[in-house]
């Protein structure tokens, strides 16, 4: 099979298995989908689902949250991880907010990034996810799948995000990343395939073998 035939069996099948794609993690609007995305860096979602309710309860948008001090929020947030640099963040994110954009998450990928504790994937997720701004966020997941599925062999995140862009349709990308995410956690986890082990890379190394 050719890159782009892989690409078209797996936007297909992907569609089979994942038909509906929930936003893994709980939010109500894009201020706390944005802080949930946050957290989220070198953490679990279902992790961050578990602390977002106390910090939400604290505070659930920038002008709450740019009153409630660094350390407050970092005792909530401490299960998620390298709480003392993220709680900073938040709060200084959510004075900017306020300062700058009357209490609302501009929808722009360069204002979000330069956000503090804001990065380009997780920018990508905020536009995709909230505004529904064709994006495509690559995590470890759709990092590791993308070399995997022998989508791209890019060393670096940036170059995976380049890849899967030219492969997969613009209006397919918002869906696809969380399908490929759902598909790394459930059949084509890290430890668990090898590349033809799994349900999906079992399929595409068949495919492979009778073309």
């Amino acid at each position: 099979m050719t890159k782009k035939e892989r690409a078209a069996y797996l936007l297909n099948r992907l569609d089979q298995l994942y038909p509906e794609t929930p936003i893994p993690l709980d939010h109500k609007d894009p201020f706390t989908l944005l802080i949930a995305v946050l957290l989220s860096a070198q953490c679990t979602d279902a992790r961050v689902n578990t602390v977002t309710p106390a910090l939400f309860a604290l505070a659930d948008n920038p002008y709450d949250m740019s009153r409630a001090t660094a350390e407050q929020v970092r005792e909530i947030i401490r299960p998620c991880g390298l709480s003392p640099r993220k709680s900073v963040a938040i709060v200084e994110l959510s004075r900017i907010l306020v300062q700058h954009y009357d209490g609302q998450v501009p929808q722009d990928f360069a204002a979000l990034e330069s956000l503090p504790g804001v990065g380009h994937k997780t920018a990508s997720v905020v536009m995709a996810q909230a505004f529904g701004v064709p994006a495509f966020p690559v995590d470890t997941h759709i990092h590791r799948l993308a070399k995997r599925w022998k989508l791209s062999s890019g060393k670096s995140v940036e170059q995976t995000e380049a890849d899967l862009k030219k492969l997969f349709p613009r209006e397919k990308w918002n869906k696809l990343h969380l399908q490929i995410i759902f598909a790394g956690r459930e059949h084509c986890t890290a430890r668990g395939c090898q590349g033809n082990t799994c349900l999906l890379c079992g399929e595409l190394f068949h495919r492979s073998v009778r073309s």
